[in-house]
C-alpha cells in the first residue's frame, strides 16, 4: 500500500487520491488490528502465563503494544485524520482547488492556508494527527519486526 500511495499520489488529482485513501484506510487499519489481535491471541494460547520465560513475557508485551497502537490508530487517529481531510477538501473545493496532481500542496493551497485561519487550523490538525497515525503504524512495524526476529531466532526449536 505504501508504493501504491506514492504512485497514486503522484498521478491522481489530490482530492481523488484523498477519497481513495478515505475509503481504503479504514479497511487497512481494521485488518491490521485483527491481525495484531490474532497474533497476540495465538501466542497467548500456546504459552500459558504460569510457564512464560522472560523472553516470552516480552513477546506478549510486544504483541499487546502492537494491538494497542493498531486499535488506537483504527478507532481514533485514522478516523480523525480522514474527517479533517474531508473538511479541508470542502474548503479547497469552495476555492476551486484540489484537482492539481501531486502529493505536495500547491502554491494556491499555501496561500489559502495563510489567508484562511480555519483552513490553517485544519492543516495544523491534519499534520498532528497524520504524524500520530504514522507513529502508530511505525510502532506496529517495529513490533512485527521484533516478533519476526523472536520467531526466526527459535526456528531450530520448531
Amino acid at each position: 500500500s505504501l508504493l501504491a500511495g506514492f504512485v497514486m499520489g503522484s498521478r491522481l488529482p489530490r482530492h481523488t487520491y484523498g477519497f481513495i485513501q478515505h475509503v481504503l484506510f479504514p479497511y487497512y487499519f481494521h485488518i491490521g488490528s485483527a491481525c495484531a489481535f490474532l497474533n497476540l491471541t495465538l501466542f497467548a494460547m500456546y504459552h500459558p502465563s504460569e510457564l512464560l520465560s522472560d523472553e516470552q513475557t516480552t513477546q506478549i508485551f510486544v504483541f499487546f503494544v502492537c494491538v494497542a497502537a493498531s486499535v488506537l490508530n483504527t478507532q481514533w487517529f485514522g478516523q480523525v485524520t480522514s474527517d479533517i481531510v474531508a473538511d479541508m477538501h470542502l474548503v479547497e473545493r469552495s476555492h476551486g482547488l484540489g484537482q492539481e496532481v501531486g502529493l505536495f500542496a500547491s502554491k494556491s493551497c499555501r496561500q489559502l492556508r495563510a489567508s484562511n485561519p480555519s483552513y490553517g487550523q485544519l492543516s495544523r490538525q491534519l499534520t498532528l494527527y497524520w504524524a500520530l497515525s504514522s507513529l502508530c503504524n511505525l510502532c506496529c512495524i517495529v513490533c512485527n519486526g521484533l516478533s519476526l526476529y523472536y520467531l526466526a531466532a527459535r526456528l531450530s526449536a520448531l
